[in-house]
């Protein structure tokens, strides 16, 4: 009640584009539109046995992923979440949500992980497990390097707790693959005999 009375007095907006939208919904119905119309798309990574991202790294989905990640606007994950449970579909039902680790570094300069966020909000939708296993070294930013450089050293990534046996590696977006592939070989590292990955996003 005294959430859609505060509403009336000041409209909630759209954490993308600030139009304005309903209570407790961080997204406008323009915005909502735009992600339904994604198609969900697979990128390479070699140590997965598959992979899926729910949209495009463009347009909305690439303003989400910047709204989250650079400006804190959490409940973007929900609709982030949804996003990628309907892109996996009826799959993953035995997977564990893993979700990809942020350098600690940032992870203190920012106080959130945009992952393990989009990880838990996916965990609540699905009713899939959530483990936090793998643990991420500081090293060089990924963004703004060049793609032969970032393959080239990828990030340090080892297992921090029991990684599952069929594990989901979550992150907000993909682009060179050069962190979730760290992931994906620490967990096979780790005992892991299925790896999956899904991202809301990826480039082309």
């Amino acid at each position: 009640m005294l959430r859609h009375a505060w509403a009336l007095l000041a409209p909630p907006l759209c954490g993308v584009c600030g139009a304005p939208t309903r209570a407790g919904d961080p997204l406008c119905t323009g915005c909502h539109g735009a992600l339904r119309l994604s198609r969900p798309l697979a990128f390479p990574l070699p140590a997965a046995d598959w992979t899926l991202a729910a949209a495009g790294y463009e347009g909305t989905a690439r303003a989400v992923v910047t709204a989250l990640k650079f400006h804190g606007r959490l409940a973007l994950a929900e609709p982030m979440a949804a996003a990628i449970a309907g892109a996996l579909g009826g799959r993953g039902r035995d997977m564990t949500i893993v979700p990809v680790p942020p350098a600690p570094r940032r992870r203190r300069r920012r106080g959130f992980d945009p992952a393990q966020e989009l990880g838990a909000a996916l965990a609540r939708r699905t009713g899939l497990p959530l483990t936090p296993c793998l643990r991420r070294a500081d090293g060089p930013r990924q963004v703004g390097r060049e793609r032969r450089e970032r393959l080239a050293l990828p990030p340090s990534v080892t297992s921090a707790a029991t990684v599952p046996r069929r594990a989901l590696l979550v992150d907000d977006v993909v682009t060179t693959g050069a962190t979730l592939g760290a992931c994906a070989t620490a967990l096979r590292a780790g005992g892991s005999t299925a790896v999956f990955a899904a991202t809301f996003a990826c480039t082309r």
